[in-house]
């Protein structure tokens, strides 16, 4: 069967170079490369896009091979109705692999016309490391790339504060584009760089906050080869997305001028002001995710789908939701996005794969849950019982079984490290885990009864396992399977 490429698109317009783009994943691609595919169709952008790789160059192999090109499955309920549409997102011209072709992505710094960087390297993503150097070919951080790509970009135009660029990160971030930039100036720091460099990146360039929402559960691979027969064209980049999603941009008006999302019908916003937006999806959506993962995966379970119609582990989630995160979120519209959300778990037709989910889990639960588990002991006064024993069943994933997390080295030897210093002594593992500052950014022992509480948990799922630990510490009411 024959690989899709350019000729079997008809009509293929290649577009300047106006975007790069860090991450050439699943997400990525359905979201954000799909809008300015959008873009390209119904209004003046005209621009296209250049993929790089923050980690393996597989992805980039394939892209090139592909001409850019991938097919988009949108599928789910619309307007009330199932529905399914497809696509083929041409916004991509090119990927480069940093590992091998350093060259050409900082002749992309030279190109006149480039001026969007978008990002999602994943909440682990946007750190800083003394290590990197400046003629590292690459620097291993995705900050210190960056600090690199725009030095290179202010030493080919001289500074000219018309070259700058427009940065959207996409990771679920608090402030993303703001601890971008700050990394971005650490590195210009370390590096020594001139002081006219660090007023350029001040003057020239626009850090934008952002949030984004759309549910990419990745390459299908259960029914891949049902939609390849339908295609009839083999896509290796095949992705499946929900038809609903949002982009909501913290920056100047101005941008509506660059980014014409409102006039080819985008539900994208550009906003003075993200937080309700953000606090709203990443504590409800995301959260769940977070918390679901671990005790599904734990309890047998494969997907959000068949977690969330299971009776006992539906009910747990649905009751985390409702009971331990709706309370402490004073604004409106919660309770209908809540709904909504538990909706798009029970999407017939994405079959979002739990284990994707616990990809660098312990930076999630820090970014998604932690705020809701302290928000809630100021609140009531007691922990959220839901919430700690899904923190447990995160740690204990860490420790144990073939559902372990993918993460860091470091992150994985703290965790182990905190087990094999403790063996089978639950409170001294849950407080040497718990004690870890450089995982959840403070000492969490100081919470009042969460080392405890963890280490009761952490007791019972070692030694009855999920399905019974569900039912003894959470109250479900199903049967015991």
């Amino acid at each position: 069967m024959r690989q899709l490429n350019k000729k079997m698109c008809g009509k293929y317009i290649q577009y300047p170079e106006k975007v790069l783009q860090f991450g050439e994943g699943n997400f990525l691609r359905a979201f954000a490369d799909w809008q300015i595919d959008q873009l390209n169709q119904l209004t003046d952008f005209n621009g296209s896009v250049v993929a790089v790789q923050p980690r393996g160059s597989e992805k980039i192999k394939r892209l090139n091979e592909q001409d850019g090109l991938f097919t988009l499955f949108l599928r789910g309920i619309k307007d009330g109705k199932p529905a399914e549409e497809h696509t083929i997102v041409k916004s991509i011209s090119r990927g480069i692999d940093l590992f091998s072709d350093y060259d050409s992505f900082k002749q992309l710094a030279a190109q006149e016309e480039l001026r969007f960087i978008i990002s999602n390297t994943t909440e682990a993503g946007i750190t800083f490391e003394k290590g990197d150097r400046l003629e590292d070919r690459p620097q291993k951080t995705f900050p210190g790339k960056l600090a690199a790509f725009l030095y290179f970009r202010y030493k080919a135009f001289a500074g000219d504060a018309e070259k700058g660029c427009i940065v959207l990160p996409c990771e679920l971030v608090e402030e993303n584009g703001r601890k971008l930039k700050a990394a971005v100036l650490q590195y210009a720091g370390l590096w020594e760089l001139e002081p006219d460099f660090t007023q350029w990146v001040h003057d020239a360039n626009i850090f934008c906050n952002t949030l984004v929402d759309r549910i990419v559960p990745g390459f299908p691979v259960d029914i891949a080869e049902e939609l390849t027969d339908f295609l009839g064209y083999e896509d290796r980049l095949l992705v499946v997305g929900e038809h609903y999603y949002l982009w909501v941009i913290e920056g100047p008006e101005q941008l509506q001028n660059e980014l014409p999302f409102a006039e080819a019908g985008l539900n994208a916003l550009i906003t003075s002001d993200l937080t309700p937006y953000r606090t709203k999806k990443v504590r409800i959506l995301n959260g769940a995710h977070t918390a679901l993962a671990p005790v599904a995966l734990l309890y047998g379970l494969q997907t959000v789908r068949e977690a969330a119609e299971h009776e006992v582990t539906g009910r747990f989630i649905e009751e985390l939701i409702n009971e331990e995160i709706l309370p402490v979120l004073q604004m409106e519209g919660v309770t209908q996005y809540a709904a909504d959300v538990l909706h798009r778990f029970n999407n017939p037709y994405i079959q979002h794969y739990l284990q994707s989910i616990t990809l660098n889990a312990a930076a999630k639960f820090k970014t998604r849950n932690l705020p809701t588990l302290k928000a809630y002991i100021e609140q009531e006064g007691r922990l959220p019982e839901r919430l700690v024993f899904s923190f447990s069943a995160m740690i204990y994933s860490y420790w144990n079984g073939p559902n372990k997390p993918a993460d860091g080295e470091e992150v994985l030897n703290r965790f182990q490290m905190a087990r094999s210093r403790c063996k089978d002594d639950m409170f001294q593992a849950a407080f040497s885990i718990l004690g870890e500052e450089r995982l959840w950014g403070k000492n969490l022992n100081h919470l009042p009864g969460l080392t405890e509480r963890t280490a009761f948990f952490l007791s019972v799922i070692h030694k009855r396992g999920m399905k019974h630990a569900l039912h003894e510490c959470c109250g479900n009411k199903g049967e015991v399977e």
